[in-house]
């Protein structure tokens, strides 16, 4: 399992995703691990409102990566689809089917997780060709766009404009010291913001109260 992205090997940093994945293909570790640095945000961005909802950060994201890797060594460029989407389908249907497992096993925490963000996944954006994964199936969204956007809506007015602007960045994939860097604060203040954001997050979802928009 891959731990560390800070840096992607010099020699092949400079070639596309698609020239990456045929030399992965062929069994090049370091092409592989280029992509892996590539695209490390975009697993955070996947599983941080999983990890807002009660989810694990390590966890996820660890599947996250399982996906990702999945998308590096099945992506086939003569499809339509360029890489990045493939990957993120890969990333977001690894996470599913991490969540419905932790469900059958009555993990609450997981089970009971939603996603926060809207992605503008449409039943033609994707050719039938790429994957069964490109596929729209509406089982594999927790919650369905309105209740999503009502959802975060509702949260966002209980947030101060400190916490509304973090939960911005960090739902983008930013590292807390990223963010800390950005916003001019410690990393350590950036991170009590997020546990404060997760608590109301929480206090959202057992309620049950939901914001009109």
């Amino acid at each position: 399992m891959y731990h560390s992205y800070e840096n992607a090997p010099i020699s092949t940093a400079h070639l596309s995703d698609e020239a990456l994945c045929r030399l992965a293909a062929s069994g090049d570790r370091m092409a592989e691990e280029t992509l892996v640095t590539r695209y490390h945000r975009l697993v955070r961005t996947c599983a941080r409102p999983f990890f807002l909802a009660g989810g694990d950060s390590e966890d996820l994201t660890q599947e996250g990566m399982v996906g990702l890797i999945k998308a590096i060594r099945e992506f086939d460029a003569g499809k339509e689809a360029s890489f990045r989407t493939f990957a993120e389908i890969c990333i977001r249907s690894r996470l599913y089917s991490v969540l419905r497992a932790s469900a059958r096993e009555k993990h609450r925490a997981l089970n009971q997780s939603v996603s926060l963000n809207t992605p503008d996944f449409d039943s033609n954006s994707y050719t039938s060709g790429t994957n069964n994964l490109a596929q729209r199936n509406p089982e594999e969204f927790l919650i369905d766009r309105e209740h999503t956007a009502a959802l975060l809506s509702g949260v966002r007015k209980q947030l101060s404009e400190f916490e509304a602007k973090i939960l911005g960045y960090y739902l983008d994939g930013l590292s807390c010291r990223e963010i800390a860097e950005t916003v001019g604060r410690s990393p350590k203040s950036v991170d009590n913001a997020v546990q404060r954001i997760r608590r109301k997050v929480a206090q959202q979802l057992i309620s049950g109260e939901f914001s009109e928009g």
